[in-house]
């Protein structure tokens, strides 16, 4: 028995939105590694994750991510520290998991 999505039709835009941020290898990564080591700076983000991603491209990430409301930041002098905004997103994992899509 199928069950019904709880999304309201008026958020599916929204949830669109935020899915088509994540879907990123690197940006997924960085939610996985921020679920557990928060908050990181962008120096930290890429030694704790797999893929070889260069400081300047992480950033562009973080960025995005901050500017779309997924991650929050805080500034520590020089070093601005990334934590994710609502760990509620963190479910996605999951999801997948249990999906046979994947």
């Amino acid at each position: 028995m199928k069950t019904k999505s709880k999304i309201a039709p008026s958020k599916l835009m929204k949830v669109a939105r935020v899915l088509k941020i994540i879907a990123h290898p690197v940006r997924l990564e960085v939610l996985r590694t921020l679920e557990l080591n928060e908050p990181l700076d962008v120096s930290g983000l890429c030694a704790s994750i797999d893929s070889t991603c260069e400081i300047s491209m992480m950033s562009h990430h973080l960025s995005k991510m901050k500017d779309n409301g997924i991650l929050i930041s805080e500034k520590k002098g020089k070093q601005v520290f990334y934590s994710i905004a609502d760990r509620h997103i963190l479910s996605i994992f999951e999801c997948m998991e249990k999906c046979d899509l994947i």
